[in-house]
């Protein structure tokens, strides 16, 4: 059996506004203050103490970790209904990891305290461990070994999709653009940046190309075809 045949497909995202529900995601929004940042922002840094939590509104970012050997880990993407830095809040910690936008982002943020407060109102401490049990699942699944080639697709498609993009819809053609490298990729994907390079050079033909310091994406309908052939 090969590589290819037990490669186990990548699961479907539930964000945490799937785990509230619209009106309690609303009202979350509600009680934050907007903040916008450009692509290749830092939104949280490592090491600092979680005063406050970030609530995706649009766009897309990327979890950073520094490991002790000084190595960097791309841990994942979290997109719209995505809520960010919430760890560090909960447990009076310090945040494990850097979270840095990969496309034009809007926040909501919330203060520690009102944080806390909102969530025993809503009772959402219950909801809290069920959304991180799911993004640990869904790290995993990306970070599991098959093919690198149908791997990375799945990939680049999973974040035109959650990032809500216009481009995502199945008949649009691109350009979309993430502030992501190949050595980001490699890491993300548990692979060497050769490797990365060789899968990025396949799927050229389904409008996949490299910028400085960008992964450009012109057609997204050839590129999801692709990873449907791959399933």
């Amino acid at each position: 059996m090969t590589e290819r045949e037990v490669q186990e497909p990548m699961p479907l995202r539930r964000s945490l506004r799937d785990f509230t529900g619209e009106t309690v995601w609303a009202d979350l929004l509600e009680r934050s203050f907007e903040r916008r940042h450009p692509a290749g922002s830092v939104l949280l840094r490592q090491g600092e103490p979680g005063t406050h939590v970030l609530a995706v509104v649009t766009g897309v970012a990327k979890v950073i970790r520094q490991e002790r050997n000084g190595d960097l880990s791309l841990l994942a993407f979290r997109g719209p209904g995505e809520l960010l830095g919430e760890v560090a809040v909960l447990d009076d910690g310090v945040r494990s990891a850097n979270v840095e936008s990969i496309s034009q982002c809007v926040v909501g943020v919330m203060s520690k305290a009102e944080f806390l407060a909102f969530v025993s109102r809503h009772g959402l401490f219950p909801v809290l461990v069920k959304y991180a049990l799911t993004r640990l699942r869904e790290s995993d699944a990306a970070r599991s070994g098959g093919d690198v080639r149908a791997r990375l697709a799945a990939t680049l498609v999973h974040l035109i999709d959650i990032s809500g993009h216009p481009h995502s819809a199945q008949s649009v053609h691109g350009p979309v653009e993430f502030a992501l490298t190949r050595n980001e990729l490699a890491q993300h994907l548990r692979t060497s940046r050769n490797t990365v390079t060789a899968a990025l050079n396949d799927l050229a033909s389904c409008g996949v190309r490299l910028g400085r310091r960008r992964i450009i994406v012109d057609d997204l309908p050839a590129l999801r075809l692709a990873v449907d052939q791959e399933a």
